[in-house]
């Protein structure tokens, strides 16, 4: 089976990548595809732009990504209650080339920040509208307190989030028959 995997975050230190990459461990019987959000990097989207320019190469290559897999894991980082800036970019100008780009694809969806709620406002927004982008959001999951709760090395710290956590990935692997 083939994942790809990626955070909505264009930060080099992003606490979203970290979980990202910590949850592909997961899936090590599997082929990963670990993207990087700053290689898709788009002019800011403009209806002007899209009319003089058309779409941006880089948002048929994330497409073209998406069509080639079987789960998709994303962990989206929180910018002032919301989708940065970064995400919402390529989010918007996919959607512009294929109102459905996440093509049916199943998806475990998760968030984190350092605050105590997870980045629950990017989730929330993001169970409503990436489904109506063609997602299909198998299982969610949002890590409070990064820096609390996660450890570079051992992952997840805190037991009850552990569990949690694990019992996500394990609904997804169930829902993928892996």
């Amino acid at each position: 089976m083939k994942i790809l995997a990626f955070a909505g975050s264009s930060s080099h230190q992003s606490i979203n990548r970290k979980l990202v990459i910590h949850t592909t461990s997961f899936f090590k019987e599997h082929e990963v595809t670990l993207l990087d959000l700053n290689d898709f990097e788009m002019p800011l989207f403009s209806v002007d732009r899209e009319a003089n320019d058309g779409y941006p190469d880089k948002a048929y290559k994330l497409i073209d990504h998406i069509s080639a897999t079987d789960l998709i894991v994303l962990s989206l980082a929180e910018h002032n209650g919301s989708y940065s800036t970064a995400f919402k970019n390529v989010m918007d100008w996919c959607s512009r080339t294929n109102s459905k780009f996440f093509q049916s694809k199943p998806m475990l969806l998760m968030s984190t920040s350092p605050g105590g709620f997870g980045g629950g406002n990017v989730m929330n927004a993001a169970v409503v509208r990436l489904p109506k982008l063609g997602a299909q959001v198998l299982a969610t999951f949002s890590l409070p307190s990064f820096y609390e709760n996660f450890d570079q090395e051992a992952g997840i710290v805190n037991p009850a989030l552990l569990e949690a956590y694990l019992s996500k990935i394990n609904e997804v692997k169930a829902k993928m028959v892996l």
